[in-house]
């Protein structure tokens, strides 16, 4: 109670020192700093990032929650005129710059100046000015204000102010803007078309209907911008070269209509401009006759003649040396056609597939009219791209700390080879290995670094699909599409069972737009070997500990019924089954029925059988041999976007064409019942999970985050569970923070075991972003979820979901975060609290561990979702 009084105390005094902090200290007396800006439209208060962005004046910006202007307070602790201040302390006392040119030196005591001006010009920077109320600003927003509205059909509004000074502190004050918006305008009528050329009419004429312009609809300014970029768009992309944006005009009369804009629509004919005059034509439909395509261009070889040059397709491509890339491997990731129509959509799509390709830099093309067509409809375009090196060479080294290891380095190394098959083909190897020092591991007394881990990897990536039939109706080349063959394997030493594996996959990769992207892995092998099963005990602790009492218990109930092999006494002269014989022997016994088991509860026979299931689940060796395909669909524009959605749906089968060529050869099967292949029992199941991100930007310094994920995997035919490797855990930086990774569940089972792990997920996180100062962010966030056991041979009701209920056992997690954006990534720490834990009895659940010395404390990099 005395150390909680002393937090709370220390909690208010910090507060206190704050909040006595002068926020207008810098403000003129005559002057008002601004609080609170409030927008009343017809006497109604509005909320809305839109309107509010159109004022011209917003309040200091106030940490969430308790509404502490931090930057505001940095920016007054700035001495406003450090140089004048300097000169007057130096000089304060007679003998103060001559002691100190004595004590240091004259160069050093002018170096202070520079120290205290840099330190307060700091502090004005990294802080934020008082934003003081100003008669110009006003007029600016009310301006502002009259032209958003305006946009909206409310031509006649009106738009006043109040500043309202703060009664109880003083050169405070908040305004008020008051919109009066009137009667609206809608558009009239008939709506005029007046377009001067006869092919841009005929165009526009087929796609009236889609038009965002109806009459008897509200005017609003957003419908003729978005008609002007529509058609704008379809005109581009119909062979009309020289059409741009600024031909689409519109008016608007609005004199006596009785509240009706009545609208028209101004496009007029080309303007070309020479030397000597300028003069209106009637637009063109243009067409593309050479395609040019320069394959190594480089700034300095431009005055160069061409060393090579070949014909394909109607495309011609040059090559200032040796021509390095089959033409296919080029063209096919060009979309603009000999031939074909003008359409500005193709130029985009071929910048997009070119850049997929990562063999060139970012492409130049451009079209040039033909002089010696006499149509004048004819357009040449020329493709300028400039390799990337040939081979990349990188690496990465790292230190770190866990829970497996006291001190642990890694490093990884990857070489990249384009271009490797001329056909814009990527080769990659990499490797990567780590060394760590665990006092965990088994051998004890080894040297310092006495657990490691190593692997490599080999990818090919193709630029188009490779299968035995054509697939360019079904997925042309806008699309992107790949083929990638990857294989890799790892081994450890010294980590948990020692673990060797060996992985592949062949995949399929195509875009269909922008924001969608599919993934079909037609194989995805795994194969996982345990070395060093006899060490399972020594690894899984708490499974000994369980298995370890009950035989004490058991000894003790019953005396002689275990095996005097199966067991020594330690140091407290406490019965310790020996690993591996004794707790194998003793398991075996009580499954046989030669042991009637004794443990605390009165389901010791289910408990020993539970840890024998997890034992043989967790030192069985696996082959995995599945399919699957992944469907994202992703809105985020770049990095920056804080306005988006990200959906994921996935889908995976496992042993199925294993399981059918067994039985179409007739393959025995083991005394398990299994089939195996070269010796190993495959796993047939079939996964699918399914996610849900989204972000809401409430404006630049604020943003809500939201995440809902759920999965499982359903075992049959050859397998009774589910791998470790495929299995699914709960906890950690990117999921629910107030549990460390593999901590939480499954169900309401209170941690029995290391790595805790099942095959049915449901997870839950949404988070309050917002700016401290400059590049601190702080975050506010909840996390909620836990994973079950599902429709496998787990018997443990605890870690059973069986019925809509069993959702009370979802953990719940709060929790706030501190980041800071360096721009290209983002370093993030968050300390999280157990709200809601299943693991403890029903109505000891909420809020019993909400502390400090029960957080888990979070590092991470990037945002978690």
């Amino acid at each position: 109670m005395k150390y909680t009084l002393t937090k709370i105390s220390l909690i208010i005094g910090l507060l206190s020192l704050f909040l006595s902090c002068n926020a207008v200290k810098r403000v003129p007396d005559d002057k008002f700093l601004l609080t609170e800006n409030t927008i009343m439209v017809d006497s109604v208060k509005v909320k809305g990032a839109g309107v509010y962005s159109q004022l011209a004046q917003k309040p200091n910006p106030t940490i969430p929650l308790i509404g502490f202007p931090l930057g505001l307070h940095i920016y007054n602790l700035a001495d406003p005129e450090p140089d004048s201040t300097f000169v007057r302390w130096l000089h304060k006392k007679p003998n103060r710059e001559k002691r100190l040119i004595k004590f240091l030196s004259k160069k050093q005591v002018d170096g202070m100046d520079s120290i205290y001006v840099g330190f307060n010009k700091w502090l004005m920077e990294s802080g934020d000015a008082p934003v003081i109320i100003s008669d110009s600003k006003i007029e600016k927003s009310t301006e502002r204000l009259e032209r958003w509205y305006a946009s909206f059909g409310y031509f006649n509004n009106e738009v006043s102010h109040e500043i309202i000074p703060n009664e109880k502190k003083a050169k405070r004050a908040s305004l008020v803007y008051s919109v009066k918006r009137h009667k609206p305008y809608f558009i009239g009528d008939t709506i005029i078309e007046n377009i001067s050329s006869p092919v841009v009419d005929s165009l526009f004429q087929l796609t009236k209907s889609n038009s965002f312009l109806h009459p008897g609809k509200q005017y609003t300014a957003s419908d003729l911008v978005n008609e002007r970029d529509r058609l704008t768009i379809q005109f581009r992309n119909s062979g009309l070269y020289h059409f741009n944006q600024e031909y689409v005009g519109f008016e608007a009369d609005t004199v006596n209509t009785g509240h009706k804009a009545n609208l028209s629509y101004i496009i007029p004919n080309r303007k070309i401009t020479t030397e000597d005059s300028t003069y209106t034509a009637p637009f063109k439909v243009h067409s593309v006759g050479e395609v040019r395509i320069v394959t190594d261009y480089a700034y300095e070889n431009k005055d160069k003649q061409f060393q090579d040059s070949l014909t394909y397709r109607g495309y011609k491509l040059f090559s200032y040396g040796k021509m390095r890339y089959r033409p296919k491997a080029i063209t096919d990731a060009i979309s603009i056609t000999p031939g074909k129509i003008f359409k500005d959509i193709d130029r985009t799509l071929t910048y997009n597939q070119l850049s997929d390709l990562r063999i060139f830099k970012y492409p130049n093309i451009s079209y040039s009219e033909v002089a010696t067509d006499s149509t004048g409809r004819l357009l040449n375009s020329t493709i300028l791209l400039s390799p990337r090196e040939r081979f990349t060479l990188g690496a990465d080294f790292d230190a770190f700390t866990s829970t497996i290891q006291q001190f642990g380095i890694s490093f990884s190394g990857n070489m990249i080879f384009r271009n490797i098959f001329r056909g814009a083909e990527i080769f990659q190897i990499s490797g990567r290995g780590s060394l760590g020092s665990s006092k965990d591991a088994a051998d004890n007394n080894s040297k310092f670094f006495n657990i490691s881990e190593f692997g490599g990897d080999a990818k090919l990536t193709f630029p188009r699909i490779i299968f035995p039939l054509k697939t360019q109706k079904l997925i042309p080349k806008y699309m992107s599409p790949t083929t990638t063959l990857s294989l890799g394997a790892s081994a450890q030493n010294n980590i948990g069972l020692d673990r060797q594996t060996v992985n592949g996959y062949f995949s399929y990769n195509w875009k269909p737009s922008k924001i969608l992207n599919y993934q079909l892995d037609a194989l995805n092998l795994q194969y996982v070997k345990n070395l060093n099963t006899v060490n399972y005990f020594n690894v899984y602790r708490n499974s000994f500990n369980q298995l370890n009492d009950i035989a004490q218990t058991t000894e003790i109930g019953n005396p002689g019924s275990i095996n005097p092999n199966y067991y020594t006494y330690n140091d407290n002269n406490e019965l310790t089954l020996t690993i591996p014989d004794g707790a194998n022997g003793f398991i075996n016994d009580v499954l046989n029925g030669n042991i009637s088991p004794i443990g605390a509860n009165a389901n010791a026979y289910e408990s020993v059988d539970n840890i024998d299931e997890r034992k043989k689940r967790l030192t069985e060796n696996n082959l995995i041999f599945a399919s699957n395909i992944t469907l994202t669909r992703d809105t985020r524009d770049n990095i920056k976007d804080n306005n988006f959605s990200r959906t994921r749906f996935k889908f995976e089968a496992a042993g199925n064409l294993l399981s059918g060529i067994s039985h179409l050869a007739g393959i025995p099967k083991n005394n398990e019942d299994n089939f195996e292949v070269f010796n190993v029992v495959y796993s047939q199941y079939v996964k699918g999970e399914a996610e849900y991100i989204k972000h809401w930007e409430l404006d630049y310094n604020n943003v809500v985050a939201f995440r809902i994920f759920g999965g499982i995997a359903i075992p049959y035919g050859n397998s009774k569970n589910i791998p470790f490797t495929r299995s699914y855990f709960a906890g950690g930086a990117n999921d629910n923070r107030g549990w460390k990774a593999y901590d939480l569940g499954p169900g309401s089972s209170s941690d029995k075991n290391e790595f805790n792990e099942a095959n049915f997920k449901l997870a839950m996180n949404a988070e309050y972003r917002f700016t401290i100062l400059g590049a601190f962010k702080g975050a506010v966030f909840v996390d909620a979820g836990n994973i079950w056991n599902v429709l496998d041979n787990i018997k443990d009701e605890e870690s059973k979901f069986d019925e809509i209920s069993d959702l009370s056992e979802l953990g719940i997690a709060s929790g706030l975060g501190l980041r800071y954006d360096f721009g290209f990534f983002v370093f993030r720490f968050d300390i999280g609290f157990k709200t809601h834990n299943p693991a403890k009895p029903e109505g000891e659940r909420w809020f019993k561990e909400y502390n400090f010395s029960n957080a888990v404390y979070n590092i991470g990099i990037n945002y978690p979702f």
